[in-house]
């Protein structure tokens, strides 16, 4: 196919998968109270192989052909990346400075539960066929089953707590905290499985390395170098288009700089909007970028992500077993020990099981990371099938468990006043 036949064919893609997440979006709102996040991650899904491609294959294959997909990928990244850097300006470092040890206390609970779990049933799944790759070690599996367990879906969580005005509030700043510290862990173990697996130790000691040499930069002349930024907004009265091209550049280099560090660019586009003077600057960066971030980038990443998603590979009954009883697993390992770690750090009890709830959330981060590890040998198709159900399972139970935990709840604000 053509260049010119793909940028035509590009328009088209977009009215349906801006068409699909908006009419998906609104019907889970109005009728099953999920936010307008969940319905576009599930378009997503629906616009793959798993519905679309299993009821119309030729249609599904001409709007959306293998040839399209790097285009749709790009993008993705890019989209995705823009809106962690939103996320990132209303981000309140006060309230992260206030809570540092509940944030890694939280973050370290959530991390280590699912590997005490992952190297536990790992060895149970091990030899069980269409799993694991031949190729690897017990070893490796569990390191790479722990990740798989013990990441959150930082981008949809964002969301989520975007949609629900989370973002000011205690529990949506300890748990963004939390869940920053926990992905940036979990992307350092996927990276250092690669690395045993030939690719070097290079690539762990570069992510591990190059992630902490990366924020260090930032909280030290971060600041430093938009202060300029921030005053010349401040005395404009608006974003002018000098600062909004040297913004979106300094956005490129740290998307790029976590992507060579083999994390991934959303972290950088998070730490950048971290350290942004706040103020005029973040004021007028969220009006100028939130609203085409939003309704129309992060799309594009749900519906990339899957494409490459198979739901009907479901298997016998010891597959669906097993994937009952992985996700029972990685419920309880996840949420119930970022709960008990809440708790412990002094959290009352409502708080503590919002954090832990909205933590489980997996969402198409990991789908993310079991397609690199689909793509590497690490996980056969078995496994990644019932990964998948875990990913979206956890991630749909979220919002309905978390407004039930919060029905009787103080308005959330007053909440956060009493508390900080």
């Amino acid at each position: 196919m053509q260049i010119a036949d793909l940028g035509v064919l590009f328009f088209i893609q977009m009215f349906v998968i801006l068409a699909c997440c908006r009419l998906i979006g609104w019907g889970l709102n109005k009728y099953l109270g999920q936010p307008q996040v969940i319905g576009e991650m599930i378009a997503g899904v629906l616009l793959g192989p798993s519905l679309f491609g299993l009821l119309l294959p030729d249609l599904q294959a001409a709007l959306f052909p293998t040839e399209s997909r790097p285009i749709l990928y790009v993008i993705s990244q890019f989209g995705i990346g823009l809106f962690m850097f939103i996320v990132g300006m209303g981000f309140h470092t006060d309230h992260f400075k206030s809570n540092t040890k509940s944030a890694f206390t939280i973050s370290l609970s959530g991390i280590i539960a699912p590997f005490i779990i992952a190297f536990a049933i790992t060895p149970l799944l091990f030899k069980v066929p269409g799993l694991f790759s031949e190729n690897i070690t017990l070893y490796q599996a569990s390191l790479f089953l722990g990740a798989c367990i013990a990441i959150t879906a930082f981008p949809v969580l964002a969301r989520i707590i975007h949609e629900k005005k989370l973002q000011n509030t205690r529990i949506g700043t300890l748990t963004l905290s939390s869940a920053a510290i926990d992905d940036a862990g979990a992307w350092c173990v996927v990276a250092l499985v690669l690395a045993t697996m030939g690719e070097g130790a290079g690539v762990a000691i570069k992510a591990v390395a190059g992630g902490a040499a990366f924020v260090a930069f930032m909280i030290l002349l971060g600041p430093k170098i938009m202060a300029p930024l921030a005053k010349i907004v401040e005395r404009e009265g608006q974003m002018t288009p000098l600062v909004l091209s040297f913004m979106l550049m300094l956005f490129m280099l740290s998307a790029y700089a976590m992507d060579v560090a083999g994390l991934h660019a959303v972290f950088g586009g998070f730490i950048l909007g971290t350290v942004v003077p706040r103020g005029k600057l973040t004021e007028e960066l969220k009006r100028a970028l939130e609203p085409f971030a939003i309704l129309v980038l992060v799309p594009i990443f749900f519906t990339y992500s899957g494409l490459h998603t198979q739901l009907n590979i479901i298997g016998s009954p010891q597959m669906m077993l097993i994937a009952m009883g992985v996700l029972v697993a990685c419920v309880l390992a996840k949420g119930g020990a970022c709960y008990l770690a809440a708790r412990l750090t002094g959290e009352d009890n409502k708080t503590a099981l919002s954090v832990g709830t909205l933590m489980n959330a997996r969402g198409l981060t990991e789908l993310i990371i079991i397609n690199i590890g689909l793509q590497k040998g690490i996980i056969q198709p078995g496994l990644f099938t019932v990964l998948v159900i875990m990913a979206i399972v956890t991630t749909l139970m979220t919002s309905p468990v978390f407004d039930l935990i919060n029905r009787k709840r103080i308005p959330i604000k007053d909440a956060v006043e009493t508390n900080v």
